[in-house]
């Protein structure tokens, strides 16, 4: 079963034309976008709906099992991995609003399901939202506007899996897709932190394993953001920034989050 919303009508992209029908996107809601931050799931679907894909939400989907390998029981991702699989077969493109959970389908699935005997046919499909919205879509406008000061964080998964962003240690020439959507949004003024792509501390089982490092890093990162003035911290993970909020709250800070693709379908 899968479950459609009709809100804003789709737009003609360059890609789609000439073609039949809208291409097919199998979004993928992570555990903590759906438990914790559902808003970000719904802005996810709004926005590729806008962008005119046909989107459809499998209900029988459920985590994708990095948890278990994060925590050395890799084998115990095999059954989520196998139905993954099953779920999303018929889908152009799998697209998550998470860099870390579709990073983690599409460079480990393959060992996981051979380690079962399995094929590994997802890893091929599957995107981060900004990634699949940069590099496959490709449009030239976005619907809304956010006249705010904006700091970008570049989550680990992010920059050196998924190629969002440079990695500084590469030394190569310096790039942001994620700052080239947002360049796409009226009246918005993007901002970036010193040490631009250093890890905030989350980690996964890490900031678990050891929360007095973690903490430090989750606040050295905070306090480079609000060092430029912004008013917002944005990003393509949203467990970086529920760790950075999690600082913030504690310390009584005066900075919001935002994930990235609420400000890329601001106006829907």
């Amino acid at each position: 079963m899968t479950h459609k919303l009709n809100d804003a009508q789709p737009i003609p992209l360059s890609f789609g034309e000439g073609r039949g029908e809208a291409v097919r996107v199998g979004l993928f809601i992570p555990c903590y976008v759906n438990a914790i931050y559902p808003e970000v799931g719904v802005a996810t679907y709004k926005l590729l709906d806008y962008l005119g894909c046909d989107v459809d939400y499998p209900l029988q989907q459920t985590c994708c099992g990095q948890p278990m390998a994060n925590a050395g029981f890799e084998n115990e991702a095999l059954p989520l991995a196998l139905s993954f699989e099953k779920l999303f077969n018929a889908y152009d493109y799998i697209v998550a609003p998470s860099a870390s959970c579709a990073s983690f389908v599409k460079f480990n699935y393959p060992n996981v399901l051979k380690a079962g005997g399995h094929l590994c046919q997802a890893s091929d499909k599957i995107y981060d939202v900004c990634e699949f919205i940069h590099d496959i879509l490709k449009p030239t406008s976005m619907p809304g506007i956010f006249p705010h000061k904006v700091s970008l964080h570049n989550s680990c998964h992010g920059v050196r899996e998924l190629k969002l962003s440079s990695a500084s240690e590469l030394n190569i020439p310096r790039y942001s897709k994620i700052k080239d959507l947002l360049n796409l949004v009226k009246d918005i003024e993007i901002l970036e932190p010193q040490k631009v792509d250093e890890c905030c501390g989350f980690g996964g089982m890490f900031s678990v394993e050891e929360p007095e490092v973690s903490t430090c890093m989750g606040e050295d990162k905070v306090r480079n953001h609000m060092a430029i003035g912004a008013a917002y911290i944005t990003g393509a993970d949203s467990s970086c920034l529920m760790h950075m909020q999690g600082v913030v709250e504690r310390q009584k800070l005066p900075i919001k989050f935002i994930h990235v693709v609420q400000i890329l379908s601001a106006g829907l």
